[in-house]
């Protein structure tokens, strides 16, 4: 019987650890995107096997333009995963998604600026369909978890995706709500393009701390809030990824894991060797 595939599992700001992985080892990867962010903790969750970083290392050392987003996607797809779970806090956008909600979105719009957000080029060019950037399985699953572990988790909605690490100007706020956009943050659509192009499934819960800087009626976001509600829900959101964890099937069918059958266009006699070897752990099945 072939062994299960490791779930990967990325903590925000505020979820930095899960304590309850069994086994727990500590892994360090170099990868051809250069390091991760932080070590993987590797075990056991409720008997699945699981990998945790923590997106902004230890301490939080790293804002969100400075996290290696492709080495942290690259370094779990060599550990074996071939899921990835995120937790990640956000800006609410909407009267009706108050700070204490979870919204695990399905749509991302995209307004970074300076941060690498593909694996591909130098010689390969591949285009990945983007159309649905999140896995519907392990979404399902997370606002299940969400659910049974006391958070109001909201199952689809559009996250931005702002560069930061300030937070929005106040137009910039209403220009989002405009949009239809129901929530803002810094990291997950980043995640979310690499997972794809890596075929890995990949779901976020988006913890909401504020709203943002639109709402009149209350103070503008600020840090101190932010973690005082992440405290709170600190607990709640590790109890989500351990149970969405145990509720992914690893015979589930999906496009994900066969996202780039079709996506690289270059001929394969034109890829420089030094290229082909860097993307292997990512394509490595169609090179």
């Amino acid at each position: 019987m072939r062994e299960r595939a490791r779930v990967g599992l990325v903590g925000g700001s505020g979820v930095y650890d899960l304590s309850s992985i069994e086994g727990l080892s500590e892994e360090r990867v170099r990868t051809p995107f250069g390091d991760p962010s932080d070590a993987y903790f590797c075990g056991t969750l409720r008997g699945v096997p699981v990998a945790f970083l923590s997106r902004h290392g230890r301490g939080h050392r790293l804002s969100p333009t400075e996290v290696n987003y492709r080495a942290n996607v690259c370094g779990f797809k060599m550990l074996g995963c071939d899921a990835l779970l995120s937790a990640s806090a956000c800006g609410s956008l909407r009267e009706e998604l108050p700070p204490r909600t979870a919204v695990v979105p399905d749509q991302f719009i995209d307004r970074t600026r300076h941060r690498a957000d593909t694996f591909f080029g130098g010689g390969l060019v591949a285009h990945a369909g983007l159309a649905d950037p999140v896995c519907a399985v392990l979404s399902d699953a997370l606002a299940e978890s969400g659910r049974a572990a006391g958070l109001d988790a909201r199952l689809g909605g559009t996250y931005v995706c702002m560069e930061g690490p300030q937070f929005s100007t106040r137009a910039e706020s209403h220009l989002y709500r405009s949009w239809g956009a129901d929530v803002i943050g810094m990291t997950n659509l980043t995640e979310a393009r690499l997972a794809r192009e890596a075929e890995l499934c990949y779901a976020s819960i988006a913890l909401v701390t504020d709203y943002d800087c639109w709402r009149e009626a209350t103070e503008d976001v600020s840090v101190e809030a932010i973690i005082a509600i992440l405290g709170e829900n600190a607990t709640a959101a590790r109890e989500t990824l351990a149970g969405a964890v145990g509720r992914i099937d690893p015979a589930r069918r999906c496009e994900c894991r066969d996202a780039m059958r079709y996506a690289l266009i270059t001929h394969p006699n034109a890829i420089p060797p030094e290229t082909r070897e860097r993307l292997r752990p990512i394509a490595g099945r169609y090179l």
